[in-house]
């Protein structure tokens, strides 16, 4: 065997593992830009404890809420969803559909649905103003989103 065939078959093995290799690397990559991506759908905010006395009142109640963010272009169907805390309290949403770039606040109390606006008409509080998680999941149960709070919860 000649010192070039030797060397051509030292290159040929070289670039097949350099091949192999990134073949191997593309999965991992591509799943870490995943993770740093925004979510479609997302708790963007919540507000447990509703300021003031807890007196149970529809405006102290009004007061506590959990707000949905979508941040896509186009509209999210949300019925069948389900928002949840880790008591099991459960909020599900029915025929509403949550415009692309848009928000809704969930209300614990009674009112009016609007567009921007819903309400779970409880007459107590759900989210514990110093613990607790709240969990948005879609018609199928799969958790899409969750925020905690309190000293039993680390982010």
């Amino acid at each position: 065997m000649s010192a070039s065939s030797t060397a051509r078959r030292i290159a040929a093995t070289v670039l097949a593992a350099g091949a192999m290799v990134s073949l191997v690397a593309l999965p991992a990559s591509a799943h870490d830009g995943d993770r740093h991506r925004t979510p479609k759908v997302e708790i963007s905010r919540v507000q447990a404890d509703s300021p003031g006395r807890d007196n149970r009142t529809v405006r102290s109640l009004n007061a506590e809420w959990v707000e949905i963010t979508n941040n896509t272009r186009h509209a999210i169907n949300l019925n069948g969803w389900t928002l949840k805390d880790e008591d099991g309290h459960r909020y599900k949403f029915n025929d509403y559909r949550l415009a692309g770039r848009s928000t809704v606040r969930i209300h614990t109390g009674e009112g009016r649905d609007t567009r921007t606006d819903l309400f779970q008409d409880r007459r107590n509080y759900v989210w514990d103003n110093h613990s607790d998680t709240a969990t948005l999941r879609d018609d199928r149960g799969r958790t899409v989103d969750t925020e905690s709070w309190g000293h039993r919860h680390h982010r």
